[in-house]
């Protein structure tokens, strides 16, 4: 009778690691032969619930990987058989349970192991698709894709983590991407050499690997394909005479050269490796857009070895050590600081506190009020429109109004320019003009953009001038004499001015693009939206 110890198996082998068997490496041409006798055939029915429908391999592990159908639930389902069961096949099948606690939508999903004696399998999601290996096969993955792919195996590996466990397992064989796009990571295999460290390194091979279509670490040979669509031989890095691995951006143009660190990064053993939490978060930071990836210009920030007993979190000069979060604790840490602040000028049970309750001036007389604060707020854009005193054909100052609609979904964009971002030497540059309806006091203007990377500056005049090319040259010669401070561009693309005179009001701002990031093999860039804010 087969017995099921997908529900009941508690105990977690290997000290809490992760083996999920199946889409793994396949078998060398020299590998023991599997059993021969009672060899499944398509059309068995596992546990009156699992019908086998195709082979599609078999793992350097002697295990046959089987497409099925589970006849209950009718999906589609991956089995993995083990010949023998019993004791033999114990750690498969309680690896195979703790590998379904970890619930993750980039990685396969668990749904049953079990022993009959002489075989145990494991059942699972069926991922219609290819393996990264494949896929990279008919080409590198330019940089926006291969950083989804390392985001998504990243934060994969953050769920493994998160509960102790270690994959153990991560190359181009085990991470599949499923025909409608979405990367999942299986088969975790591990034995004592491995550790969640080696794990976040494996994402730098991963990088690497779908940057350039080499593998860098010869010492793990990778042979066979995945899914069992026959051989895909992986070849090596590119390695100068002593050994040292060619950096992906020496090996293809056009791999941004923070990527390129970052990859690198990741595979230097000499370097302490991030957390895979922080790991993740810093490669979905860089995950955007097809249409806007890799224009930052200041890259991801970079993590380095421990120097000494308390190595400052922050990168030096050169340096490699990853900083993510040091502004988050400090900005909570301000504000649990100001609410400790209000909790004591009040009291522990909310009353003020007597000893730092405001005391009148001995001018203060009863009824006197003091005049109140003027409230800061979003000011209304009452018009905008493109700048563009170089034009030719005045092709590229439409959709003004959709910089300020309240979306950012559509905005305006430039066009693609080439041979240099400073509107490829064409260009003094392009602007948006912004009128606030009457003069206002303005404390900040913030301008979304659609990737990070430009240069940009700010201006402020008291004439308008009519949208001709005479007109936008005679603005740009009256507004540029008059600068507003330099920009503050955060993490999320969003450029902030904010060195407005508090005894200055202000109804028209020029905000001014200078210099493009690189973007559809040229410079380009959007401006989804700009918000003011003043009273």
């Amino acid at each position: 009778m087969p017995s099921s110890t997908g529900p009941s198996i508690d105990t977690i082998t290997e000290g809490g690691r992760v083996t999920q068997v199946g889409e793994g490496q396949e078998a060398d041409e020299s590998a023991p032969p599997i059993m021969t006798f009672g060899a499944p055939t398509a059309g068995d029915v596992l546990a009156d619930r699992y019908e086998l429908v195709e082979h599609i391999n078999n793992d350097s592990a002697g295990r046959l990987v089987w497409r099925g159908v589970d006849v209950v639930l009718r999906r589609p389902v991956a089995v993995v058989l083990r010949y023998p069961g019993g004791d033999s096949a114990i750690e498969m099948l309680q690896a195979a349970v703790a590998a379904s606690r970890v619930i993750h939508p980039n990685l396969v999903g668990v749904y049953d192991a079990i022993d009959e004696g002489e075989r145990a399998y494991v059942v699972r999601e069926w991922v219609d698709g290819q393996s990264l290996r494949e896929l990279v096969a008919a080409g590198a993955l330019d940089p926006g894709r291969a950083t989804a792919v390392g985001n998504a195996v990243a934060s994969a590996l953050a769920a493994v983590h998160a509960t102790g466990m270690v994959h153990g397992n991560v190359h181009p064989g085990t991470i599949m991407i499923s025909d409608d796009g979405r990367v999942v990571l299986a088969d975790a295999r591990t034995d004592g050499a491995d550790s969640q460290a080696s794990d976040i390194r494996a994402v730098g091979g991963v990088l690497y690997f779908a940057l350039t279509g080499h593998w860098p670490h010869a010492e793990v040979p990778l042979h066979g394909a995945t899914a069992g669509h026959g051989r895909a031989a992986t070849p090596d890095a590119v390695r100068d005479p002593e050994g040292v691995l060619a950096a992906p951006r020496q090996v293809r143009a056009g791999i941004p050269a923070y990527l390129d660190d970052l990859t690198m990064d990741l595979l230097d053993a000499t370097l302490a490796p991030p957390p895979s939490d922080v790991l993740a978060a810093e490669l979905a930071r860089l995950d955007v857009p097809a249409d806007e990836h890799y224009l930052d210009s200041n890259g991801p920030l970079r993590f380095t070895a421990e120097t000494g007993d308390e190595p400052s979190p922050l990168a030096v000069a050169g340096g490699r050590k990853v900083a993510i979060g040091i502004a988050s604790i400090l900005a909570v840490a301000l504000v649990g600081l100001l609410i400790g602040i209000s909790v004591l000028s009040r009291g522990g049970d909310g009353e003020q506190n007597p000893a730092t309750a405001a005391v009148p001036t001995p001018s203060a007389t009863a009824g006197d009020e003091p005049p109140p604060a003027a409230t800061v707020g979003e000011l209304k854009i009452s018009a905008a429109k493109i700048v563009d005193p170089d034009s030719r054909d005045r092709v590229e100052v439409r959709n003004a109004e959709k910089v300020y609609d309240g979306s950012l979904e559509e905005g305006w964009a430039t066009q693609t320019y080439h041979g240099h971002p400073n509107f490829g030497n064409f260009k003094r540059g392009m602007g948006i003009w912004l009128d606030l309806g009457e003069p206002r006091n303005v404390t900040s203007l913030q301008v979304k953009l659609s990737a990070r990377g430009a240069s940009a500056l700010l201006y402020t005049g008291t004439n308008e001038h009519p949208s001709s090319d005479a007109g936008d040259e005679a603005l740009y010669e009256e507004y540029q004499q008059n600068p507003i401070g330099p920009a503050k561009e955060d993490a999320d693309t969003t450029m902030t001015f904010d060195a407005f005179d508090a005894d200055t009001e202000y109804q028209y701002l020029l905000f001014w693009l200078t210099e493009l990031p690189p973007s559809d093999g040229g410079y380009k860039v959007g401006v989804q939206e700009i918000t003011v804010e003043g009273s």
